[in-house]
C-alpha cells in the first residue's frame, strides 16, 4: 500500500483516516476560514488528519444560470490563504490542462473532476506538476477501469495519486454508490477516498440544478470508512439550504465535530483488523 505525505499529512489506506471538508463552492475569505477553522478543530479534537476543499469554479453546473464561483485567480488566493493561515494542506479541482500549473502552485492537492477522468492531456498536465493528483472515478466507469486512468498519470513521473469513489449512474437522476468498488480500487496500491456527499446526489434532480439526499451522506461515510480507507471527502456549509452549489446533499456543519468522532471509531476499528478482499 501506497502512502501519500502531503503538508503534515501521510495519507494511505493503512494509516489514520484524513478528512477532506469544505464547502463545495468557495464564496468569500472570511467564510472559507470560517469553515476550515471549525473543521481543523473538530478533525485535532477526534484526531484525524484535516484537508481543507473548495471549488474556484463550478464548470459543470446543471443550467447556464447556475453559480460558477469566484473565478481561477480570486480562489486561489483564498485557498493559498487559507493553507498559510491555518497550515492545513489544501484541495481543488482542475478543468483543464492550463489551470493545472497555476493550481499546483497556490494547493497541495489537484483534483481531477469525475466527468473528465478520462481525458488524457488533463491527466498528463495535472501529474506532470508534481502535486498529489486525487481522480474521482466517473459515474460512468467501473472500478477495474481506474488502472488505466492511473497510467496516465504515472507516465509522467508522478505516482502521488488518490482515488476517489463518488457513486455510478444508476438510471435517470441517481447515483448508487457500490461500496465494493473501495476494496477493488485499494487494490491498485493507492489511497481510496470515499467522496460520501457527492454520492448521494442526485444529478439535475431539480430541473435546473442538482437535489441530493443529505440524510444519507452519514450513512455512506460510516460504512466507507468502516472498510479501512484512507480518506473520506465532506461538503459541508453553516447552511446547506443557502449554499450556492450542492446544497441538497451537504452536512450541517455543526453536526460536523459529532460525525468526525463516530468515524474515527469505526477507522480504528478497521486499521486495527484490515479487511482485504
Amino acid at each position: 500500500m501506497k502512502t501519500i505525505s502531503v503538508g503534515n499529512l501521510a495519507i494511505g489506506n493503512d494509516a489514520p483516516l484524513t478528512v477532506i471538508a469544505g464547502p463545495c463552492q468557495l464564496e468569500s475569505l472570511d467564510h472559507a476560514l470560517m469553515i476550515a477553522e471549525t473543521m481543523a478543530a473538530a478533525c485535532a479534537d477526534a484526531g484525524v488528519g484535516y484537508v481543507f476543499k473548495a471549488s474556484y469554479d463550478k464548470a459543470n453546473r446543471t443550467s447556464l444560470g447556475g453559480k460558477r464561483g469566484l473565478g481561477l485567480e480570486a480562489g486561489l488566493d483564498i485557498m493559498s490563504e487559507v493553507r498559510d493561515r491555518l497550515g492545513c494542506p489544501t484541495l481543488t479541482d482542475i478543468h483543464n490542462e492550463e489551470q493545472a500549473e497555476q493550481a499546483a502552485k497556490q494547493v497541495d492537492i489537484i483534483q481531477i473532476p469525475a466527468f473528465l477522468c478520462r481525458q488524457t492531456d488533463l491527466l498528463l498536465a495535472a501529474g506532470e506538476t508534481g502535486a498529489v493528483v486525487n481522480i474521482k472515478k466517473g459515474q460512468f466507469l467501473a472500478p477495474w477501469d481506474m488502472p488505466n486512468v492511473i497510467s496516465k498519470v504515472e507516465s509522467t513521473g508522478n505516482e502521488r495519486i488518490l482515488l476517489t469513489e463518488r457513486g455510478a449512474s444508476f438510471g435517470y437522476n441517481t447515483l448508487v454508490a457500490d461500496m465494493r468498488s473501495l476494496p477493488t480500487m485499494m487494490k491498485t496500491g493507492y489511497p481510496v477516498v470515499m467522496d460520501a456527499t457527492h454520492s448521494v446526489q442526485q444529478p439535475g434532480g431539480q430541473g435546473g440544478s442538482s437535489g441530493g439526499q443529505r440524510e444519507f451522506a452519514p450513512v455512506m461515510a460510516r460504512a466507507a470508512v468502516s472498510l479501512g480507507i484512507a480518506a473520506v471527502f465532506i461538503e459541508t456549509h453553516e447552511d446547506p439550504d443557502s449554499a450556492p452549489s450542492d446544497g441538497p446533499n451537504m452536512i450541517p456543519l455543526g453536526r460536523m465535530a459529532a460525525m468526525v468522532k463516530s468515524l474515527k471509531a469505526f477507522d480504528d476499528l478497521a486499521k486495527a483488523d484490515p479487511l482485504r478482499v
